[in-house]
């Protein structure tokens, strides 16, 4: 957590997820003009300080720390032109199926 003086970044996380959700990730960081580190950097940050929620969010929250997690661990190795825009944005709009702009559980687990 960022308290005073920010921390060195020494750590690294590394996970396997499907190259669509990597892609869907990586096109919704370029559109809210943040690098996949900030992302999970700051979805680790707010895990932290929220109050436990009951077994089934918890689990909830786990599969979305580990897709996000594994799209930092591709997206961090991988140079940032592999996120292309027309690619990353189709496969987000096949996956987003309500077009609510936000992916959820259970459009990623439909998939």
């Amino acid at each position: 957590m960022t308290i005073g003086k920010p921390s060195k970044k020494t750590e690294t996380l590394e996970i396997r997820l499907p190259p669509e959700t990597k892609a869907a990730f990586m096109a919704r960081c370029q559109a809210t003009r943040r690098t996949a580190s900030q992302a999970l950097r700051g979805f680790i940050e707010q895990d932290l300080v929220t109050p436990k929620p009951s077994p089934r969010r918890r689990s909830l929250a786990w599969h979305a720390l580990a897709a996000a997690v594994a799209g930092l661990a591709v997206g961090a190795v991988a140079a940032p032109s592999l996120a292309r825009t027309s690619t990353s944005d189709a496969t987000f709009e096949r996956l987003d199926v309500n077009h609510d702009g936000v992916l959820s559980i259970e459009e990623f687990r439909a998939r």
